[in-house]
């Protein structure tokens, strides 16, 4: 940083007469640490003594434990011990019962963990793990979704505290009435986070009773006050360190068992242990994506605009904890609907704890509504991007409050134009004429399709501090989280353009529960949280550095910041991200197989601080939308209770092969109504519609609706011809 002193070091930097001007592309300044391997993740942590841990699951669908048989085990050479209900040290309450671990005898579904060894050596752990018996008492298991299962019932709430059933007018009237009716079922399954990073903890006690755990996860801040409460402890006798996060989606949203065993084991022992969790483990353990079974109506007059509008959701979720997908929510915000029904329905069964994944809510629930959509623009005869500009609602039509700002209009026109896409009048594919069906290239069908996207704009309190040093470089320290979105280079970027600096002269601290508190890395809320604070003390320290004359102190000169108040507040806006998604497919008509040639996005997301890692954050998304369209997975054996699968051997992320060049854009928006940066969150929107206009761009190519996903060939060959 040599090259961003002053000339004379002792002097105060300069105080910030105007912003900087914005910097763009900034390369992502943890890039080297990560590549050349210097970068240290949980499991990189050794301390002196360390021992290792490996969970047992449970074997059984249903029922409890019996006999945890260890002493054969403990006699084997480098066994320290065998956590079980029996031994495990007890825990106080949480607000999350999926971390009441090895408490009691009880088998929820099978996976859950009924004891841990603990050894000198990985090798020796997992092998003594592998020969421990337990023994069970079974109970009758019901682990299948469908959508009329005897025990559904209405929750108070879904997921981000929404309310479980909206309605507006009358919608049964105004669908009878309507010109054109769609009447249709989409189902999914189960999906899985399985973010590159397995879910790892190291943990040690001190003399002093202080716990010390380096651990990975979306939010060092909520694991140490989940640890203070589980272990009788003051929340200054906990440190949580995650400095380098390899990805979560989701599923490293809130503390996951490996942290609390890893505690648990080292009190136990006396002994640091560490703890990372198999991937053929994390299904059953970490959380998914819940199944959906979703019905659509659309309700139309000839011209296509929607008179009522049916987005109604049944969903599962365990016996331990109520996790209800929120996917009729983007009904509430998408387009015109004067009659309106959003409702969620869950049951709860023998499997393991569904939780946050990729835009929950959104990623299923859009999928839905836009493949209706679709369907609508057929059945009209309307074009699918003039449909969707057809119905533009003036006001969010569940609350009827102003957007804030909404450029959806302005990105399906954008993404039309970039894309080629040319007005075509309804639908119907290959086998019945339309839009762009019936192109063909030797065996592949060809067909294209568009959804569009939308994510809310979420905001929590965080806290900061700013530093302005003698030697003219600043440093920023906020318990954020960076899970590989580029957090340190956009904090950076935020305080340069504050302070009137570059962003090598600020210093980014972050990933210490010993920082400032700040929330977790999730709901695409991270930059607008945890900028906001940085922003606020920042712009204090400029104003200290204005207020004084001469040499800074030794010790610099330091400004902190807290948004409670800020973020507390309630807007009188409608906040939310949109986009729209253009993919071109193939079908091989011999194989079934689906091929994405072309997608591209275009986003309305405020303002875009760093376009290079923004790009990467839309791609990924859209990445993770090919998955959900095509390949991704995971199902339920009624028999055994358990995902089939559960490793990528057997769940097919995409690779390589599987991505085309995708293009990521975005329109410029100045939306005065966020925050201080005026930032929209980018995390999760690529994902939204990505299926959806991927399934659209097969019917158009196959003449066929499918109406589950994935994709696959096997669904697809039956209806092909040669």
């Amino acid at each position: 940083m040599t090259d961003a002193l002053t000339p004379d070091a002792t002097k105060a930097p300069d105080a910030p007469s105007a912003p900087a001007a914005p910097q763009s592309g900034v390369p992502r300044r943890e890039a080297r640490t990560k590549v050349t391997g210097a970068a240290r993740y949980a499991a990189e942590h050794t301390p002196p003594d360390c021992a290792y841990a490996w969970p047992v699951p449970a074997a059984v669908a249903c029922g409890r434990v019996t006999a945890v048989h260890a002493d054969d085990v403990l006699a084997l050479p480098g066994v320290h011990a065998v956590l079980s209900h029996r031994n495990a040290p007890r825990l106080g309450p949480s607000d999350d019962p999926t971390l009441a671990l090895l408490q009691d005898d009880r088998v929820p579904h099978r996976g859950w963990y009924v004891a841990l060894v603990v050894a000198d050596s990985l090798e020796t752990a997992r092998a003594a793990a592998g020969t421990l018996r337990v023994s069970y008492e079974t109970d009758e298991h019901d682990v299948v979704l469908t959508a009329d299962h005897p025990r559904l019932y209405t929750p108070q709430e879904a997921n981000g505290g929404h309310p479980a059933v909206r309605e507006r007018g009358d919608f049964d009237a105004a669908f009878a009435a309507a010109d054109i009716r769609v009447d249709a079922t989409y189902t999914m399954p189960a999906l899985h986070n399985h973010p590159m990073e397995p879910h790892a903890a190291t943990a040690w006690w001190a003399d002093d009773d202080r716990l010390t755990v380096y651990d990975s996860s979306q939010g060092s801040t909520t694991v140490r006050d989940t640890l203070a409460r589980l272990f009788g402890l003051p929340e200054a006798s906990v440190t949580v360190m995650s400095e380098h996060v390899g990805g979560g989606f989701g599923s490293k949203g809130t503390p996951r068992p490996q942290v609390v065993l890893a505690a648990m084991a080292a009190r136990h022992t006396g002994r640091p242990v560490k703890l990372a969790l198999p991937r053929q483990h994390l299904a059953a353990v970490v959380g998914h994506r819940a199944p959906t079974v979703q019905r659509v109506r659309l309700g139309a007059d000839s011209d296509g605009v929607i008179t009522a509008l049916a987005h109604e959701v049944v969903t599962h979720t365990s016996t331990v904890k109520e996790f209800v997908e929120q996917a009729a929510v983007p009904a509430r915000t998408m387009y015109t609907s004067p009659n309106s029904r959003t409702a969620h329905r869950v049951v709860a069964l023998d499997v393991p704890s569904p939780s946050w994944m990729r835009a929950p809510g959104e990623a299923s629930g859009m999928y839905a509504l836009e493949s209706a959509m679709d369907e609508l623009a057929v059945a009209t005869g309307v074009d699918p991007v003039e449909l969707r500009l057809r119905n533009e609602p003036a006001t969010e039509p569940d609350s009827g409050r102003r957007f804030s700002s909404r450029h959806l209009a302005d990105c399906l026109r954008e993404g039309a134009r970039r894309f080629g896409w040319e007005p075509r009048a309804g639908g119907g594919g290959a086998q019945g004429g339309g839009r762009g069906g019936g192109r063909r290239e030797g065996d592949l069908l060809l067909g294209t399709g568009v959804a569009s996207a939308t994510y809310p704009v979420l905001v929590s309190p965080s806290t900061a501090t700013a530093q302005a040093d003698r030697d003219g470089t600043y440093t920023v320290r906020v318990n954020a989280t960076d899970i590989g979105t580029g957090a340190r280079t956009v904090l950076a970027q935020i305080a340069a353009e504050v302070l009137g600096t570059r962003p090598d002269a600020v210093r980014v601290d972050i990933g210490s529960s010993g920082l400032p508190d700040a929330p977790l890395a999730g709901g695409s809320s991270g930059t607008a949280s945890w900028g906001w604070a940085v922003h606020k003390a920042c712009t204090a320290l400029a104003g200290k550095l204005r207020a004084h004359s001469g040499e800074l102190p030794a010790e610099g000169l330091t400004a902190s910041a807290d948004t409670e108040e800020e973020a507390g507040q309630e807007s009188p806006y409608a906040r939310h991200a949109f986009g729209a998604h253009f993919a071109e497919v193939q079908v091989d008509t011999v194989t079934g197989e689906v091929r994405v040639r072309r997608l591209l996005g275009v986003y309305a997301a405020g303002r875009i601080l760093n376009p290079r890692t923004a790009r990467s954050q839309f791609i990924g998304g859209m990445t993770m939308g090919i998955g959900m369209a095509l390949t991704e997975s995971s199902t339920m054996d009624p028999g055994f209770g358990d995902f089939a699968e559960r490793d990528l051997a057997s769940y097919h992320v995409p690779s390589c092969a599987d991505v085309p060049a995708i293009e990521a854009h975005w329109v410029e928006e100045d939306d005065p109504h966020l925050n201080p940066m005026g930032t929209k969150g980018i995390g999760e929107i690529g994902i939204v519609g990505t299926a959806a206009a991927i399934a659209n761009a097969v019917h158009d190519a196959v003449g066929v609706r499918l109406r589950h996903l994935p994709l696959t060939p096997d669904r697809l060959l039956p209806h092909l011809t040669a």
